[in-house]
């Protein structure tokens, strides 16, 4: 049982800037400034079976909102381990580098930029599929999208955590599986805190 716990406390303490920053997102692509990069990523041009290519929902502003709060959020818990040794000594981050400014900019960039971009495959498969953000699915296809939807980010923040701080394959899996949890239980607390419109 401990050892679960503190798994799960190095699994928290290391991605909590994610968190933080995946939280502020939703709230700055609400609003109304930086007009100018909400625009699709994809400039509305098509793949070859005539669907968009990522859609609407991916944003210049939502990907710039993410490397710059993901940054500045990195930069923000590197300086609360600076004084709480007990959370640096739970972070992946810094188990073989030293906490510095220069190295969670670093961190922070690579880690904004995986979480932008780990979301692309996910929206290009369900454009792929004919699956539009606003239409409802349901049976297996909707949990699959379900679980994908919470995991595909966490699937590059984790590997930027091994590129720091080699981890175990099935460390890996059982990382993502709770940060996909751990954002759908979010995503539930957003919903009802009105900063998302769907739930799921």
């Amino acid at each position: 049982m401990k050892s679960v716990l503190t798994n799960l406390a190095y699994m928290y303490v290391t991605l909590m800037p994610v968190i933080f920053a995946g939280i502020l997102n939703m709230i700055f692509c609400k609003l109304p400034i930086l007009g100018f990069l909400k625009k699709p990523m994809d400039a509305g041009k098509t793949f070859t079976d005539g669907r968009r290519i990522f859609g609407d929902s991916k944003t210049w502003k939502g990907f710039a909102g993410y490397v710059i709060l993901g940054t500045l959020m990195t930069l923000l818990w590197g300086f609360i381990c600076k004084a709480s040794p007990a959370l640096a000594s739970h972070d992946f981050f810094y188990f073989e580098h030293e906490n510095t400014a220069l190295y969670n900019l670093l961190c922070g960039v690579l880690v904004g930029i995986a979480y932008a971009l780990f979301e692309l495959p996910n929206s290009f498969l369900k454009r792929r599929l004919g699956i539009d953000q606003s239409k409802t699915m349901k049976g297996w296809q909707k949990d699959l999208f379900v679980f994908l939807d919470q995991a595909d980010s966490i699937f590059g923040c984790v590997l930027v955590v091994c590129i720091f701080h080699p981890l175990p394959v099935w460390y890996y899996f059982l990382y993502v599986i709770v940060g996909a949890v751990t954002h759908i239980i979010l995503n539930m607390l957003l919903y009802f805190a009105h900063l998302r419109k769907n739930m799921f």
